[in-house]
């Protein structure tokens, strides 16, 4: 059987073959290695988006990597660059076309060029709901205040990047609506691609991690403590600054906790470069004198990401929407105690009191009381941790997805 996938981002060992960044998001590629190694009826290509001017095909593990010109993604809203998925089409002839995201145009423009027979697509986050909370609760006045120099001569307010989203949403539901077979992983996706197309099947299928977060266990002991980990915060629907109002209310009682943010720091010492959130989270950071509590990491690798989980005392997301953030997925399978909140499809990874705890989005009241809850009871902590494990680790085994991505495959096929 031949499967091609589509993806925003080249597999890793392609970028350090290509010498190009390697991308964070690297699940696509532990799921296609589990794929492959379970089953040998598949044959995958994947193509990806990448800096290359033309199409370029290269094989590497067992799978051929179709790179394919970032001007098909820019570009995606017109018929410019279809010919280039009428291409990889009618070279790889695959059986089964896999579209791994709706979130970007070029997901419809393999739709529009080729048409939808035996394509299935993965729900990742859907855009057409996420626009919906983009500001995450910041007021548009306070929006329009925060707006820099930076911000108007690059085109890039927060009302601009809201704008595209709503763009973008468009394809997607386009997509959605064309497409026979869909691929999900909770109720929240379930729902949503019901709203838009109730005909459709919908395949369930729970993701593959990183490897690293596989073969460690976060412990008490070892973590430093009154730490606080999360995993981004570059744009106002992760909701940094919800964490930044309730961290004084923590502080009363543990003055020394120090936050870790991962991703480039978009806030602090920018001078002219900074954006419109980036000036807003700082001025709150000032407000709350909470400058020297703040620690921007950098961008992480999987490796340095794992080691930024275990040496957390807690984890949070703290995402005005998401489906099913594969970082809470991650701190889980690690033990990572979790708090996050009660928003989108997270409720089905967490389990309040069991697995983790969930509080509303706008109350950074009950965000900062269960901060000290685990910090406070070392116990609660533990347990927490275990209970995670064992549920992540079943979620997120490598064979059983595989297994069940390959059904999904052969009852398309047939």
């Amino acid at each position: 059987m031949k499967v091609l996938w589509i993806t925003n981002s080249a597999f890793p060992v392609i970028s350090n073959q290509m010498n190009t960044k390697v991308p964070i998001k690297g699940w696509t590629h532990s799921a296609a290695k589990a794929l492959i190694a379970a089953f040998n009826d598949i044959e995958l290509a994947v193509a990806s988006i990448h800096t290359v001017s033309n199409l370029k095909q290269i094989q590497s593990d067992k799978i051929i990597h179709f790179l394919v010109p970032q001007a098909a993604k820019t570009y995606a809203k017109n018929k410019r660059y279809d010919y280039i998925w009428r291409n990889i089409k009618d070279e790889f002839n695959p059986d089964i076309v896999h579209i791994h995201g709706t979130e970007y145009p070029y997901s419809y423009a393999y739709i529009r060029a080729c048409g939808s027979k035996n394509v299935v697509v993965s729900i990742q986050g859907l855009i057409s709901v996420i626009e919906r909370y983009y500001f995450g609760g910041i007021k548009k006045l306070d929006i329009l205040k925060s707006i820099t120099v930076r911000d108007l001569l690059k085109f890039d307010t927060l009302f601009t990047r809201h704008r595209n989203l709503l763009e973008r949403s468009t394809y997607e539901k386009l997509l959605i609506k064309d497409v026979n077979h869909i691929i999900g992983r909770t109720s929240w996706d379930k729902a949503h691609v019901w709203a838009l197309n109730p005909d459709a099947n919908y395949h369930f299928c729970n993701e593959t991690l990183r490897p690293s977060f596989y073969n460690k266990k976060w412990t008490i002991k070892g973590c430093e403590r009154y730490s606080i980990f999360i995993s981004q915060a570059n744009y106002p629907l992760k909701g940094l600054q919800q964490l930044v109002k309730a961290m004084p209310l923590v502080l009363k009682y543990y003055p020394q906790i120090t936050v870790y943010v991962a991703g480039t720091n978009y806030f602090t010492n920018r001078g002219i470069r900074i954006s419109g959130y980036g000036k807003y989270i700082n001025r709150l950071l000032k407000k709350h004198k909470l400058s020297n509590h703040f620690i921007f990491t950098g961008s992480l690798s999987e490796q340095e990401m794992c080691r930024q989980f275990l040496k957390s005392n807690v984890y949070i997301n703290i995402s005005a929407i998401e489906n099913s953030p594969n970082s809470v997925g991650e701190a889980q399978m690690l033990g990572v105690p979790c708090i996050a909140s009660f928003v989108g499809g997270t409720s089905d990874m967490v389990e309040h009191e069991e697995t983790g705890l969930m509080y509303r989005f706008e109350e950074y009241e009950m965000l900062a009381y269960y901060i000290y809850k685990i910090f406070s009871d070392d116990e609660f902590a533990i347990r927490l941790s275990e209970n995670a494990i064992k549920k992540a680790v079943k979620r997120h085994d490598e064979l059983i997805n595989a297994k069940a991505l390959h059904q999904i495959y052969l009852k398309m096929f047939s």
